[in-house]
């Protein structure tokens, strides 16, 4: 694998983790911590994979992911924001219930094959030797994962409903008396993080890897939330993040094109060690996470009134 393709790889895999982790930065500046994303991107994966099955349309399975992703957060928020139930245990019993039922529903589509995937380049800029490989023949979706980023620092930074969102994570008693609905405003943020999520699920089975097999997901729905901490809840550090984790994950690939001799289960172990290591090394450091940690994180909110 050349040096150009590796590039290519690594912002492949982390278009994977930049949606999702992007969807759970989200949750987290409204104050919600959810667990579930492993559990949304299984369930959003075996939904946009059946969806362009059974209609060939690529759209319309990312489509599919996005509603299931978002389906599945508003129930986990309505249990969190509503019942107040823990958003620790209700976040793991998500997970768990979207990795059952996706190996339930998807037993049928395990054979199943997906149309030939369109080949795309950019014109002229997919030509240049190395840069047009590494960067300019992706799929659109790698692309509108940059939009995406750069759509969401505009909107937390730049616009009032992004105030408003970080100052329900902040301080939602403050934004409760200054007479928003925190509540509203919490499950917009949660269902919006659980659409993106599904988006990044139905890019990994009909994109990525176009076939459905139970647990495809494989723990990047863990590693997208750590990247939100290692990246200190904010966008730009996620993308690159991401992208950092995307290459650590196809490095495996990499070295064993090069004849490198390491046991296979070390270089599986790679990513996930890769990312105890950073929330080793940021966790040294527990000043510098609080300063940037909304502060009602994982907290529930009961109006008074």
């Amino acid at each position: 694998m050349s040096s150009a393709l590796l590039v290519a790889a690594a912002l492949d895999a982390g278009t994977i983790l930049a949606l999702a982790s992007l969807g759970l930065l989200i949750n987290e500046k409204a104050g919600i911590l959810n667990l579930g994303a492993e559990g949304m991107m299984l369930c959003a994966a075996l939904a946009g994979f059946a969806t362009v099955v059974h209609t060939g349309s690529t759209v319309a399975g990312f489509g599919a992911g996005m509603a299931v992703g978002a389906a599945l957060a508003g129930v986990f928020g309505w249990l969190v924001i509503w019942l107040g139930t823990n958003q620790y245990a209700t976040g793991l019993a998500l997970s768990l219930f979207g990795a059952g039922l996706s190996a339930f529903a998807g037993t049928g589509y395990v054979q199943e094959k997906l149309p030939e995937a369109l080949h795309f380049k950019i014109p002229f800029l997919g030509d240049i030797p190395f840069f047009g490989v590494a960067f300019f023949n992706h799929h659109p979706m790698v692309y509108a994962g940059v939009a995406v980023t750069a759509g969401l620092v505009y909107f937390l930074f730049k616009t009032r409903a992004g105030l408003v969102l970080r100052s329900v994570g902040e301080s939602p008693e403050s934004a409760h008396a200054l007479g928003y609905n925190v509540r509203r405003i919490r499950l917009g943020a949660v269902m919006a993080g659980g659409a993106l999520c599904g988006l990044a699920g139905a890019y990994v089975s009909t994109i990525y890897t176009p076939l459905w097999v139970e647990g495809m997901i494989a723990g990047k729905g863990w590693i997208a939330l750590a990247l939100t901490t290692f990246a200190t809840w904010r966008p730009v550090r996620v993308l690159f993040g991401a992208y950092l984790f995307g290459a650590v994950t196809m490095l495996q690939f990499h070295l064993q094109g090069m004849g490198v001799h390491i046991p296979s289960q070390v270089l599986n172990m790679l990513p996930y060690l890769a990312t105890i290591v950073v929330l080793v090394i940021i966790s040294r450091n527990p000043q510098w996470i609080r300063l940037n940690m909304p502060q009602s994180i994982g907290k529930s909110f009961h109006p008074s009134s």
